[in-house]
């Protein structure tokens, strides 16, 4: 019995992917998604299917049951937040276009790593046009598409100066003595939530650095899952070092203001820890293929934010 991908892994049930009858197409070519039913996950695990079945992979002693309360609930907080050009994840009708100048701003070939986009870009529509003169964050435009990704855990230096960090990891380790391989995905969470920036105060947002935002329809369409974490240089070759841990993400494409992200680079700034290395847009990882991805989903069709702005976390209730 040896430490795999997902958890422990029994080598004497070992299977090849061709005796799984593994499809390794691309994302057009697999199952439609959609986001009141389905979506995409990150990480090693990008694609989420409809509904949910028990778990009969032979790789996984036990299956791994993905947290569906809040990260507060589960005793974690923020330690850091970052964001992609485009989404990682990919949820259809949604985030599921390909960049091109009917929902971008830019040159499509200006940045080869971004992700997919939301389809809220209106070209004769002065929100998604109109610039914004940026104070905080970096390399930034109105009318793009963001993806962001609060990582959790229940090691960090929560409630400290000390709380978010940049790069990620140093904030998820602070305190070894929380974490074991075996129960990483209880103990290490990201949120995800994508956006379309707009040049509007009418979709301003106070505290985007504490996490997702769960107000009116923000957030209330989940999909939790078991995955890795992600990030520059990781493909379907390279894969990350860490995992399982959980991921929350929320469906929906939503809008928010310019100004919120620049309040939020402005906190960032504000911490112990320098973290103006993740107060611009990184690249977003390839969707892997459906062999590499999760096989618990759940998901969450309503949720609301309970604990106002007392909290560095946020609680999702039916």
């Amino acid at each position: 019995m040896t430490y795999g991908w997902y958890g422990l892994k029994d080598v004497s049930q070992e299977i090849s992917l061709q005796q799984a009858n593994i499809d390794s197409s691309s994302p057009t070519s697999q199952s439609t998604l959609s986001p009141t039913s389905q979506s995409t996950s990150s990480g090693s695990s990008q694609y989420t299917s409809s509904g949910s079945s028990q778990s009969t992979d032979p790789w996984t002693i036990p299956a791994r049951v993905p947290i569906t309360t809040s990260f507060f609930d589960a005793g974690m907080c923020p330690v850091n937040v970052h964001w992609s050009l485009g989404s990682e994840h990919y949820s259809a009708d949604q985030y599921d276009l390909t960049r091109n100048y009917d929902n971008s701003p830019l040159s499509e070939h200006s940045d080869e790593d971004s992700g997919y986009f939301c389809h809220h870009y209106n070209e004769t529509d002065t929100k998604f046009t109109e610039p914004y003169d940026w104070q905080f964050c970096k390399e930034m435009a109105v009318g793009e598409t963001y993806e962001v990704k609060w990582p959790h855990s229940a090691a960090g230096s929560c409630n400290t100066p000390d709380q978010y960090q940049t790069p990620f990891y140093d904030g998820i380790f602070c305190d070894e003595s929380q974490i074991y391989l075996h129960n990483l995905h209880k103990k290490v969470g990201v949120q995800a939530q994508v956006f379309t920036i707009v040049n509007d105060e009418q979709y301003y947002y106070p505290d985007l650095i504490k996490g997702m935002i769960v107000e009116g329809d923000y957030g209330t369409q989940i999909t939790y899952y078991t995955g890795s974490t992600t990030g520059k240089g990781l493909s379907n070759e390279k894969c990350s070092k860490m995992g399982p841990l959980t991921w929350q993400v929320d469906r929906t494409c939503h809008l928010i203001s310019a100004s919120s992200f620049d309040k939020m680079c402005a906190d960032m700034l504000q911490q112990r820890d320098d973290m103006s290395g993740d107060t611009y847009p990184h690249s977003s990882r390839e969707i892997p293929p459906r062999y590499f991805t999760a096989n618990n989903q759940q998901f969450a069709g309503n949720a609301r934010r309970e604990d106002g702005y007392e909290h560095s976390g946020f609680v999702y209730a039916k």
